[in-house]
């Protein structure tokens, strides 16, 4: 089917105390591994691309290659610009073709987060397009912007945000970071329940690559619509590679690597749909 935007796949998470399970994508094979997944399981998907990605492909060539496989898909497949870091690129994106972007402004002050999330929201409005923000500050690294602390968000901070910006989703911290865990995270999950209670949008769990299953169970049980998986899925991809080349290592065809990467990003990710609670929520 087309691509559709988040809107609905989130709500429809949120009424039913599910979360969706939002992927994302370097290439050709895990777009195709992503859906191939989210078909065999009768699930709602999200890809997404981040910043460097798209420096890396263009938005126009993820567009392309996201587009043609959710034409062949039965399930609803959504392309969302991960973490944006601009005005400008959120809309590119839009004008791209994307079915969701978010607004990332939570290396800004209160205020200059509003304000240019507030900025990206009325445009895509006027697009039906829907937007994601964060408020708050998740530890590690995505892309070339670094955390260097946790700064959890605050519930009546998030509620005014949500307010006075007009967006749909929200990204919050609770304590996850991006990348892989040094140790073991501690998560401040009652902080969803209350934020939860004070905000009426879909709330978004980002860094949950490492996390336990429990976890993620837990968040989504408590309000999290919306999980992100990213680095995982790099590590599986190559890591697949690694090992065909160590035990063939006079494979040349990349189609060989293609393969291998496609078979582990797809099991790693019907394995997250399935701690998302989102199987047959197509």
């Amino acid at each position: 089917m087309p691509l559709v935007t988040s809107e609905k796949m989130l709500s429809d998470a949120q009424a039913g105390g599910y979360a969706v399970g939002a992927f994302n994508v370097e290439n050709m094979e895990m777009v195709k591994a992503v859906i191939e997944a989210a078909e065999e399981l009768n699930a709602p998907v999200m890809l997404q691309t981040t910043p460097s990605t798209v420096k890396y492909g263009t938005l126009e060539t993820y567009y392309a290659i996201v587009a043609a496989e959710a034409k062949k898909a039965s399930v609803p497949v959504c392309l969302h610009l991960d973490h944006g870091s601009s005005f400008e690129l959120a809309v590119q994106a839009i004008k791209a073709g994307y079915t969701s972007v978010m607004i990332d402004g939570s290396h800004e002050n209160f205020e200059n987060n509003i304000a240019v999330t507030k900025k990206v929201a009325d445009v895509a409005r006027a697009c039906n397009i829907p937007v994601e923000a964060e408020l708050g500050k998740v530890g590690g690294k995505e892309d070339d912007l670094e955390a260097e602390t946790d700064t959890n968000t605050d519930p009546m901070e998030a509620k005014e945000f949500v307010e006075r910006t007009g967006v749909l989703s929200l990204a919050i911290a609770i304590g996850t970071a991006h990348g892989f865990y040094a140790g073991t995270p501690v998560l401040d999950k009652e902080r969803v329940s209350e934020i939860r209670k004070v905000v009426s949008v879909p709330l978004v769990l980002h860094g949950a690559s490492g996390l336990s299953d429990e976890d993620v169970r837990e968040c989504a049980r408590r309000g999290m619509c919306k999980v992100n998986f990213a680095t995982e899925l790099r590590a599986a991809y190559t890591e697949a590679g690694k090992k065909l080349l160590a035990e063939k290592p006079d494979t040349f065809d990349p189609k060989k690597l293609g393969i291998v990467g496609m078979e582990a990003v797809k099991e790693l990710v019907k394995g997250r749909i399935r701690v998302c609670g989102c199987v047959d929520k197509a």
